[in-house]
């Protein structure tokens, strides 16, 4: 698993993040709400148990998350991110490539709730020593020691709409 990014001190308070369930397909996407138009590249991240989560980068900076097929989600009672994070900017590096507009990444994706589905941490690759940075208010990503992403925060999740 090799997403490369890059640390930047943060240029102000966290922007807020916008949840959105599709009823039907059970997709949940997580989108910064400050983004404006720019350059766009789709970084797909497919689990070996067929699950996807499409990271969704404008100007080389994660601006969104979309889990298109959810891998399965093991409840944690006592499950919260770490209690020191850091608010930064974080790009993500194109691997000397600024002309392409999508990248398929294939590595082991688990997922982690509380017991109320708010807050849901995705692994991404193998277990890893990692540190914990704020991107948006409700988004944090993990980051190896390597600089390459390890995981994906989300918080505050709004609840599964339920028909009644």
């Amino acid at each position: 698993m090799n997403i490369p990014v890059r640390i930047e001190p943060s240029a102000g308070p966290p922007a807020p993040v916008g949840y959105r369930w599709d009823e039907d397909t059970d997709i949940l996407t997580a989108q910064v709400e400050d983004v404006k138009a720019g350059r766009s590249l789709s970084v797909d991240v497919e689990g070996s148990d067929g699950s996807w989560l499409i990271l969704d980068v404008t100007d080389d900076r994660i601006r969104g998350v979309e889990v298109a097929v959810w891998p399965t989600v093991r409840k944690l009672a006592d499950l919260k991110p770490p209690s020191v994070i850091e608010s930064v900017l974080v790009r993500v590096g194109r691997d000397g490539a600024p002309g392409v507009s999508a990248v398929e990444v294939d590595t082991p994706v688990a997922a982690e709730s509380d017991d109320d589905e708010r807050t849901i941490h995705f692994r991404l690759g193998p277990g890893r020593q990692v540190r914990t940075v704020r991107i948006a208010r409700d988004m944090l990503l993990d980051i190896d020691t390597r600089d390459r992403l390890a995981g994906v925060w989300l918080l505050d999740v709004p609840p599964f709409p339920v028909n009644p």
